[in-house]
C-alpha cells in the first residue's frame, strides 16, 4: 500500500469516519454521501500497486485503478469510499494501520466505521441501524441513548470491522455502526440513510439533506419488485 499527502489540513482533534465499499456498499454510499454533502476537501490518499482484477470492458481489459482518498471539512476526516476495498490481508493492515496514525496525527479522539448488517428478519422501509463499540463502557452509553446494539455474537470481516480492533488496540475509541439489510447484492440505500441519522443523533452534526438518497432507494426497490 502507498500513501501519498496532498495537502496539509489545518485540523485538530476531529471525529474520524471511515469505511470502505461493504455488502450493500452501505459503507461507500454513507462516506460519498458525506463527501458530497459537506464538500470535504481531499489531503490524503491511499493506493494499491497490487490489483486482485483486471476489467473487462468489452473485447479488451483495463486494470483499475484501486485507491481511496482522505478528506477533511471543519472537525471531521473522512476515510474511504468508492469501490472494492483490499484482498491482500497485509494491505488491509496497512490501510487500517495508515488511518490509525492518521487518527494519532491529528489528536483524533474517536472513529466511526460503517457498513451492513444481514438479517432475515423482513424489513419495512426503516431499518434499523445496530452499533458495537471498542468497549463495554461505551456500549451501555448508547443503550442509554435508546441505541440499538448488535444483538448477538458475529464476525465482522475487512476494514469495517478490522478498524475497530486497531482503534482500541491504540487507545482510541470506536464505533461500528451497521444497517440492517436484507438483500446484500444490491445497494442497501436505506441502511445508509438509517446510519446516517444515527450519526447525526451522537455527533449531533446536521450531515445533509438525504433525499436524493430515498429518491434512489424508491428506484431500487421499484427495479427489484419486477
Amino acid at each position: 500500500m502507498e500513501f501519498f499527502q496532498t495537502e496539509e489540513p489545518d485540523i485538530e482533534k476531529p471525529i474520524i469516519i471511515a469505511a470502505m465499499q461493504d455488502m450493500g456498499n452501505v459503507g461507500s454510499i454513507v462516506v460519498n454521501f458525506i463527501n458530497d454533502s459537506l464538500r470535504t476537501k481531499k489531503f490524503r490518499i491511499a493506493k494499491t500497486p497490487y490489483p486482485t482484477y483486471v476489467v473487462d470492458i468489452g473485447g479488451h481489459i483495463e486494470l483499475p485503478n484501486e485507491s481511496w482518498e482522505y478528506k477533511y471539512s471543519d472537525g471531521l476526516i473522512v476515510f474511504g469510499g468508492g469501490t472494492g476495498q483490499p484482498q491482500d490481508s497485509q494491505e488491509l493492515y496497512a490501510l487500517c494501520q495508515d488511518v490509525i496514525d492518521i487518527s494519532k496525527k491529528y489528536s483524533a479522539k474517536f472513529i466511526y466505521t460503517l457498513g451492513g448488517f444481514h438479517t432475515n428478519r423482513v424489513l419495512d422501509k426503516n431499518p434499523k441501524t445496530f452499533v458495537t463499540t471498542t468497549s463495554s463502557e461505551l456500549t451501555k452509553q448508547m443503550q442509554g441513548l435508546g441505541v440499538f446494539t448488535t444483538p448477538q455474537r458475529s464476525i465482522i470481516t475487512g476494514f469495517n470491522g478490522l478498524i475497530l480492533g486497531f482503534a482500541k488496540q491504540n487507545g482510541i475509541q470506536g464505533m461500528g455502526m451497521y444497517g440492517e439489510l436484507n438483500h446484500p447484492e444490491i445497494p442497501q440505500y436505506r441502511a445508509a440513510i438509517s446510519i446516517i441519522k444515527t450519526l447525526e443523533k451522537l455527533t449531533y452534526r446536521n450531515l445533509g439533506d438525504t433525499g436524493k438518497l430515498e429518491m434512489m432507494a424508491q428506484d431500487i426497490e421499484k427495479n427489484f419488485e419486477n
